[in-house]
């Protein structure tokens, strides 16, 4: 009964959809009043913590940004936030969905993400107003600092 209940929120929560493990360290970047609660709740349910902020000053295993169009260069964001991060953690990208102040092109997404570095999945649905990205990191990129 346990593993149909685990594929069952696999399906249901975002949060386990996305990833997210238990005792895993994740940071919240661009954190505002917009952002979806319930699915930030999820994640902290799923890693059994607090996520933590942008001023946490240790290596991370994930990164959540929320990013909005009026945010700044997606680029330099993405490139920022793989510096919080262990070699091939991983950055899930959280932009508004279609229609929503703040929505990002994907094609935007897909090209910031390749300037980055970054290797994107493709976007899902993981709330009423969000839609994110999974972004993988290379696990060579560190040493090429």
């Amino acid at each position: 009964m346990s593993a149909t209940a685990d594929h069952a929120e696999e399906r249901t929560n975002p949060a386990a959809r996305l990833g997210f493990q238990p005792g895993q360290v994740v940071q919240e970047i661009g954190y505002d009043d917009d952002v979806d609660q319930e699915l930030r709740e999820a994640i902290e349910g799923i890693v059994e913590s607090d996520l933590v902020d942008e001023d946490y000053d240790d290596v991370a295993d994930a990164v959540v940004l929320w990013f909005r169009d009026d945010d700044g260069d997606l680029t330099d964001a993405l490139v920022d936030a793989t510096t919080y991060i262990e070699e091939g953690g991983a950055i899930l990208l959280l932009t508004p969905k279609t229609g929503r102040s703040g929505y990002v092109e994907p094609s935007d997404i897909s090209e910031a993400a390749t300037t980055a570095g970054l290797t994107a999945s493709k976007s899902v649905s993981v709330g009423k107003d969000w839609s994110g990205s999974r972004l993988a990191t290379p696990k060579a990129a560190k040493s090429k600092r």
